[in-house]
């Protein structure tokens, strides 16, 4: 992920921080023969603009200061590839066919050190909404791969994020 952030500093030791960033997720699922042309293994990234707003508290140490960090994020997909091991194609940009949502939100919860300008967060996402858009036409094997494999699912994991402060 790359992007902007600022921070605001507040008394007692907490800031807040909104940030706008692109951040890529993706991830290998399992496709049954009754899903797609034949069974296997299938990619699928897709590439969101995300507004997380990181709201920390932590002590001043006068050198450096850890903190925790909570940050509800919300993120609408701007790109997206659905590529099958079996099949010579894959669905590039498609929304309505492919079955992806493409709202995000979720929560993160995390700690964070900052030295000087430099901070450091490790964090770890729960996105809570639904890969799958179950409103979604699916006219082909594509989108019913994702209705069928994701229906429930959600992209979450662990970020590493390094911001330079001005």
């Amino acid at each position: 992920h790359a992007g902007v952030t600022m921070q605001v500093k507040l008394p007692l030791g907490f800031s807040i921080q909104p940030s706008l960033i692109y951040n890529v997720k993706g991830s290998r699922f399992g496709v049954s023969e009754a899903a797609a042309a034949s069974a296997g293994s299938a990619d699928l990234t897709v590439g969101y603009l995300e507004l997380p707003v990181s709201i920390q508290w932590g002590p001043d140490l006068l050198l450096f200061r850890p903190f925790l960090d909570v940050t509800p994020f919300v993120g609408y997909g701007l790109n997206n590839k659905l590529t099958f091991d079996n099949a010579a194609a894959s669905v590039k940009n498609s929304w309505s066919s492919s079955g992806i949502n493409r709202w995000e939100y979720g929560l993160g919860l995390g700690v964070g050190l900052e030295i000087w300008k430099f901070q450091v967060i490790g964090r770890y996402n729960w996105n809570l909404g639904s890969i799958s858009d179950l409103k979604a036409d699916l006219s082909d094997s594509f989108g019913t791969a994702v209705r069928n494999s994701f229906s429930r699912g959600r992209f979450g994991g662990f970020t590493l994020t390094a911001a330079f402060l001005f």
